[in-house]
């Protein structure tokens, strides 16, 4: 069999079909000679302010500052406890830990990936200020009930949205048969149902710049002025700093690409959709190989299956041999990092995900061809 190189993403495709506007936008703020906080980045927070249907959107330098500085801005630190999800990237609990606070792990739902809303409550005390969903995989969390749990017992919630740029809240999980209670929240953006979302730009986003960069969400104007001022090594006026802040500024030459990208996010997510549903329909036949639910508002940042009877990794290297490139995110829980496991957590589902999940190739530009060869080798592998 032809050993054709598949990545696990291929940005070429999308650069090659903006590149013109991409030149344009550089040669624009070459020319300026304003690299920081320049006219492109008022602009693009104008404009994706619009397209999210937020109030405020403040740029920042990495979609990690984005979570501290929103933690910051709400005042969380020393002796708070935020609660969050063990399955993401170390950078959802290391913002906790950043400010001062305690990341308190709940376990997450073995359908959803995302934190189980309803192991929530049982972890509440009276250290709680915070609940910190994180929409993996592009897969929105069950906003309705965490919403609701915060507002009855008067937290605030932060949304980690590095992964999710354009999802919309669904309400709801078929596969599993569970449904949110109705609420007000349906298609509504992640990052915007919260008190405040946090996207990142990282190259490989669905939306992505040319280097780090970040982006905070909110509709309270007291945590975007603290937020912009956060950001800024403290100072509402330069010189007249108030507190000891950043310097987490989103480039101009990023902001100037990501405008050119942004109009252009639905289009690119409604593809990850369209392949996210060949790979379901391809995979339909196949024992041992759980499909991620393909449901509306899902932005496919990743398209990870779970591979069950412990051949996960015998999976993986089979597709690297024959040069298909796959990853797990996340090989382990984010709870038994050696930082964290004096904290002591038993969380099963989380812990067993961790040795199944197996992200596949997707990017808007994937081929019906190259999707089959995945699949192809992907059954191969079980043999």
């Amino acid at each position: 069999m032809s050993k054709q190189k598949i990545p696990l993403l291929d940005l070429k495709p999308q650069y090659e079909s903006i590149k013109n506007e991409i030149q344009d936008a550089i040669n624009r703020v070459l020319e300026s000679g304003q690299f920081i906080m320049g006219p492109d980045v008022k602009l693009f927070e104008q404009e994706v302010a619009k397209y999210l249907g937020v109030k405020h959107a403040i740029s920042v330098n990495s979609g990690t500052d984005a979570l501290v500085i929103g933690l910051r801005a709400l005042g969380i630190g020393k002796g708070d406890e935020v609660i969050t999800t063990p399955f993401s990237f170390f950078a959802t609990a290391e913002s906790i830990s950043n400010v001062g606070a305690t990341p308190i792990f709940v376990d997450v739902d073995e359908c959803t990936f995302n934190i189980n809303p309803d192991l929530i409550e049982e972890n509440i005390s009276e250290r709680t200020k915070v609940i910190l969903p994180v929409h993996l995989y592009g897969r929105p969390a069950e906003m309705g009930k965490i919403m609701a749990l915060a507002k009855k017992y008067n937290l605030k919630v932060v949304e980690d949205c590095a992964q999710s740029f354009g999802a919309r809240y669904s309400g709801n999980c078929s596969t599993c048969n569970r449904s949110c209670q109705p609420d007000t929240y349906l298609s509504k953006h992640t990052g915007t149902i919260g008190d405040i979302g946090a996207y990142s730009f990282f190259p490989s986003k669905n939306l992505g710049a040319y280097g780090d960069g970040g982006l905070i969400t909110t509709d309270d104007d007291a945590l975007a002025e603290n937020a912009r001022m956060l950001r800024v090594h403290g100072a509402k006026k330069k010189y007249y700093n108030e507190a000891v802040g950043y310097n987490s500024r989103l480039d101009t030459l990023q902001a100037a690409i990501l405008r050119v990208k942004l109009p252009h996010i639905e289009t690119w997510n409604n593809a990850r959709y369209e392949a996210a549903k060949n790979y379901k329909d391809l995979l339909a036949n196949l024992n041992n190989i759980k499909p991620p639910e393909y449901l509306n508002g899902h932005v496919f940042h990743q398209y990870t299956v779970c591979i069950a009877n412990g051949k996960r990794d015998q999976t993986q290297r089979y597709l690297a041999e024959h040069s298909i490139g796959t990853m797990v995110y996340y090989p382990k829980p984010i709870h038994k990092l050696p930082i964290y496991t004096g904290l002591n957590c038993n969380l099963p589902v989380s812990e067993k995900t961790a040795t199944e999940v197996l992200s596949l190739p997707i990017w808007p530009w994937i081929s019906q061809e190259v999707q089959e060869k995945v699949i192809e080798h992907l059954q191969l592998a079980q043999i």
